[in-house]
């Protein structure tokens, strides 16, 4: 009677697991320029806000679309996807900023040293803040 129930519960929690697996890995994907940003900031700050305190930057910006403007310090391709590197008051950080397809088109007309505004994810900080699926918006 007890092996039943366990054998019940362990198939229920199994297939609960396998729900939510699947739920997640079918998510539909966040269209960055159709969605409106949740926070809007400078380069700077967010750069700021990951040195201090990690924790407490982590709970205000991962994983949310993140408005953020600066000054293009460098312009890289790797993997055949654009990158665009914000430059900051820190001098040992930036703010890496990956660019999505629709970015990689408008990313040709961009110079070192332009002011610019883009629209993404942000992944996280490790020595740099890391935004993904990035547009460009001006």
């Amino acid at each position: 009677m007890k092996k039943n129930r366990i054998v019940i519960v362990i198939l229920i929690v199994g297939f609960v697991g396998v729900f939510v697996a699947y739920k997640m890995y079918n998510k539909p994907h966040v269209n960055v320029v159709e969605t409106k940003s949740d926070i809007t900031l400078s380069a700077s700050k967010i750069l700021n806000d990951f040195s201090t305190d990690e924790n407490a930057a982590n709970k205000l910006y991962l994983e949310k679309i993140i408005k953020i403007n600066g000054t293009i310090s460098e312009l890289n391709i790797e993997k055949e996807r654009g990158i665009i590197t914000l430059k900051t008051r820190d001098n040992f950080g930036s703010v890496l900023c990956h660019l999505s397809e629709g970015g990689m088109k408008k990313m040709k007309s961009l110079k070192v040293g332009q002011t610019i505004t883009l629209k993404g994810i942000c992944t996280g900080f490790l020595m740099d803040v890391i935004l993904v699926k990035c547009e460009i918006i001006s």
